[in-house]
């Protein structure tokens, strides 16, 4: 940069040069006022050679944009003098420049002091301290600009890790306050010694310059420059081994980025980013190298748990090490709450392998060890370098927090990429949802059931992600489940909705003979939120839907809890926003079976007859022409007015 710096100054210092030369030249007349101009342009020549000595130091942006202006100054201050040269007696007399000429370009000329002095001070970091450093000239007009130049040359510079830091935070509050001031950040070069704090910075400085980049990419454009810039393997080494704090940040900044552009998803995967992300979120939840579960006394709180490994090549564990389960579980197998046994069973299918820990303590065995261990920490990046040493002596509030940020970069990362979500269900982190969904808290529970919600909707369209990761017999879609079905059982949680969701995307994983699902879903038809009462619908719809194979049997369950009396309450007298969704899911059941005793009682075809007249409940043609059909069906089975079957 320090070269490209000196062509900037290479004109403006040949141009003070001529200014100063064609000042001497001047005829007596303008001497004076020529006189004032030299004395200033030899200041500002002073000053761009110091400039071009500290090219090294120097911030390219402002310094692009001073000496541009600074430039244009000087050649008008040329033209200028240039008139007042003494070339005859006919151009003295009749050359007549106006006072106010020269005072304006001496104005001129004192700004691009102020501003040339300025960029001097703000890229030398020992003269800074705490001085304020004022605004230039330049920045009259848009005094942000001179903040933000000021932050990123300090970032730039080789100031303190400490300034580095306090500057990223001053970014991260005007990035935080206005989309028009991230953008500039971005404009103004900020992003590259972003990265650079986080690669290098003190925690605190990583946690603040982590921040702004999430803050930063607002759009699509924004995130797209920061892949640009390296951002997938700036974050992908912190998440593998930085400081848990700084992980926790990083984590939320996948989540923006990815969130704002979807594209960049398939970038982070290529990163291992999934992975190390897992690995955060099984952190003391389900451990893919611990060995024991250990559950408290009331069998609510389900620590890290089970030998296991993801490597089907994983050597074989020796029985010889194997002790009494009984000696290891103070709190004996009895005890244990049904998700553990979810757990061990399912952790229990992958090929078992030393745990490290083992390896470590064993004295007898240390000089095989070292080997083990270095295998174990290869095959999962999230158990190497710093980033599991010492993160049990981490508080519980930055624990949660990990996990929170974690949960929800999967999240933003599952959107409709079923890659991703195949890579995510192949791993330990459907039951770290599970157990998470039970006990942790409330901005973890939230994210991993947003993260589950966007997981599930990929695997509704998707029959083969489906038939993988949700098997009706496999354990963590067991637990995934149970988990769900308890949060709809309780229908007081802001989990609800989201649940009631995924619960809808895995109809057509459910068998004919799962009973307890349909009855949950149809007491919510009966809620008094217009939005729950909407989405249990939408979600018993994708039960009863021609789509799903078994629609027959769920019809007839929603029907057998009720479900007909409450649709047909939302169809005369719901919300709109729930009418059309429970008027679909009538039709469906009508359509499917339409010789239902019940259905004739609850004299859906007068309903049905009634919403084929409301216009606004016609609007969307499926639902005009699935309405014709579920008539057509009743009118075939039921008399009009209820007078029972034909």
């Amino acid at each position: 940069m320090a070269d490209i710096v000196k062509q900037i100054l290479a004109k403006p210092i040949q141009l003070t040069d001529q200014v100063v030369k064609s000042a001497d030249e001047a005829s007596s007349s303008f001497k004076q006022d020529c006189g004032e101009l030299k004395s200033k342009t030899e200041k500002l020549a002073a000053l761009l050679r110091q400039a071009a000595r500290a090219s090294n130091d120097l911030y390219e942006r402002p310094t692009r944009r001073i000496i541009d202006d600074t430039e244009q100054v000087l050649e008008k201050a040329l033209a200028l003098v240039q008139k007042c040269r003494a070339n005859g007696l006919v151009k003295r007399v009749f050359t007549i420049i106006p006072a106010a000429a020269f005072r304006k370009m001496s104005s001129q000329l004192e700004n691009s002091i102020g501003d040339v002095s300025w960029l001097l001070r703000v890229s030398n970091p020992h003269n800074r301290d705490d001085e304020y450093l004022g605004l230039p000239p330049i920045a009259a007009n848009e005094p942000i600009l001179c903040l933000i130049w000021e932050q990123i040359a300090i970032l730039y510079t080789t100031g303190s890790l400490d300034d580095r830091s306090d500057a990223a935070a001053s970014l991260v509050s005007l990035a935080r306050d206005n989309d028009r001031y991230g953008k500039l950040i971005i404009e103004e070069g900020g992003v590259g010694p972003l990265l650079k704090l986080v690669k290098e910075g003190k925690p605190e400085g990583q946690e603040n310059a982590a921040r702004a980049i999430g803050l930063l990419g607002r759009d699509p454009e924004s995130v797209e420059y920061m892949i640009h810039a390296g951002v997938c393997s700036v974050f992908a080494k912190i998440l593998k081994e930085g400081n848990m704090k700084v992980q926790a940040v990083v984590a939320w900044a996948v989540s923006e980025l990815a969130g704002h552009w979807p594209t960049c998803q398939d970038l982070f995967a290529q990163h291992n980013i999934i992975r190390l992300l897992v690995g955060l979120l099984a952190f003391e939840t389900v451990q893919e190298h611990s060995k024991y579960a250990i559950t408290s006394n009331k069998g609510t709180l389900i620590q890290a748990v089970v030998l296991a490994s993801n490597n089907s090549n994983a050597n074989k564990v020796n029985e010889d090490d194997e002790k009494p389960r009984e000696m290891l579980h103070p709190l004996g197998v009895k005890q244990a709450s049904r998700l553990h046994a979810v757990v061990a069973s399912t952790m229990a299918m992958k090929s078992p392998t030393k745990p490290p820990s083992e390896q470590q303590s064993n004295g007898a065995n240390h000089n095989t060890s070292a080997k083990q261990n270095h295998v174990h920490h290869q095959q999962s990046p999230s158990l190497s370098g710093t980033g599991i040493k010492g993160r049990e002596l981490e508080d519980p509030d930055t624990k949660a927090y990990i996990k929170a940020m974690s949960a929800r970069a999967l999240w933003q990362l599952a959107k409709g990429n079923s890659p991703i979500c195949r890579s995510i269900t192949e791993s330990r982190a459907l039951l770290c949802f599970a157990v998470l969904l039970e006990k942790g808290p409330q901005d973890v529970q939230h994210n991993s059931a947003m993260a589950l919600m966007e997981i599930t909707a990929v695997a509704a369209q998707d029959a083969d992600l489906r038939r993988a990761a949700f098997k009706p017999n496999s354990p963590a879609c067991k637990a995934v489940v149970d988990q769900v079905l308890k949060i709809i059982d309780k229908a007081d949680s802001e989990l609800l909705v989201p649940c009631v969701k995924v619960i809808g995307y895995l109809a057509r994983t459910f068998r004919a003979t799962e009973t307890r699902i349909i009855s949950p879903l149809v007491r919510l038809l009966d809620e008094r939120e217009a939005e729950i009462s909407r989405e249990a619908s939408i979600a018993l719809t994708h039960f009863a839907c021609t789509e799903n194979f078994l629609h027959d049997d769920h019809s007839k369950a929603i029907i057998s809890a009720g479900g007909a009396k409450h649709l047909i309450q939302l169809v005369y007298f719901g919300e709109q926003i729930v009418q059309s969704p429970a008027l679909i899911l009538l039709c469906y059941i009508a359509l499917h079976v339409p010789d239902s005793e019940e259905l004739a009682k609850a004299e859906v075809l007068t309903v049905l007859e009634w919403a084929s007249k409301q216009a606004f409940l016609v609007q969307d043609e499926m639902v005009e022409k699935l309405l014709v059909e579920a008539k057509g069906k009743l009118e075939l089975y039921q008399s009009r007015g209820s007078r029972g079957f034909h």
